[in-house]
């Protein structure tokens, strides 16, 4: 905990003060979303239907499959969503078993994966920077209170007194 009492230098304090909260409040936000949804699809909840795959997004690191979630039973029906934890070998225009859970963006494969340990690493990096953050707020407000409490002692002088 070291740390935590000497907070000093520019890059420190803006860690603290502005980058912990950013972190935490991000985290926390994206992924309570998606948090419940991730697990009720992981236990087997959800919405049975069939996903289409209409065209792959990429960005600088992966690619995600996006298409139209339809309902085995029922009118439900989403379009341009995710397939998270896709299968392997998909391509344009193939359908594969999916559940609508409710995740904001997207529908989740009915073989399984790892979008549940994800979210819930994202959330729990949210609570423990939230957790830290208000723990170094607390020490500070406590330190200086001890520091404001403290008598000050009168000032030495070698003059004499009249």
């Amino acid at each position: 905990m070291g740390f935590l009492n000497t907070i000093s230098g520019w890059r420190t304090k803006i860690f603290v003060w502005i980058g912990l909260p950013v972190i935490a409040a991000a985290a926390l936000i994206f992924g309570t979303y998606d948090l419940a949804p991730a697990w009720q699809a992981k236990n087997g909840g959800g919405t049975e239907g069939t996903f289409t795959v209409e065209y792959q997004k990429c960005g600088r690191r992966s690619c995600d499959w996006r298409g139209t979630f339809i309902a085995t039973e029922g009118d439900a029906r989403r379009t341009d969503v995710i397939l998270y934890d896709a299968p392997d070998g998909l391509a344009v225009g193939a359908t594969a078993p999916a559940r609508d859970t409710g995740a904001r963006s997207g529908v989740f494969s009915t073989t399984g994966g790892s979008t549940y340990l994800l979210v819930t690493g994202i959330t729990l990096a949210g609570a423990v920077a939230l957790v830290a953050w208000v723990t170094i707020i607390v020490r500070a407000i406590r330190r200086r209170r001890a520091a404001a409490a403290e008598p000050s002692s009168p000032p030495t002088s070698f003059a004499p007194s009249t």
